[in-house]
């Protein structure tokens, strides 16, 4: 199974607005940190693409290990 880059060893936050539909970088090559630019073709792993719920800020997973994916959930601390 293929590992995804680590994009930063700390969440970034990112404010989301209801409704609008994001995609997440799951494979940590994305030079537009959380969300996904396409680098993601050249490897095994493809976005996670979710609707904001509410409009709030979140912090958003940039180890790309977490076990909520697209949210940090500290799995950053253990790396």
């Amino acid at each position: 199974m293929a590992t995804p880059k680590v994009a930063d060893t700390k969440p970034k936050k990112a404010e989301l607005e209801e409704g609008k539909n994001y995609a997440w970088c799951a494979c940590g090559e994305s030079k537009n940190q959380p969300f996904c630019d396409g680098s993601h073709k050249t490897t095994a792993f493809t976005p996670v693409v979710f609707k904001a719920e509410k409009t709030e800020t979140k912090n958003m997973c940039m180890c790309k290990q977490s076990a909520t994916p697209m949210f940090c959930d500290g799995t950053h601390n253990r790396l």
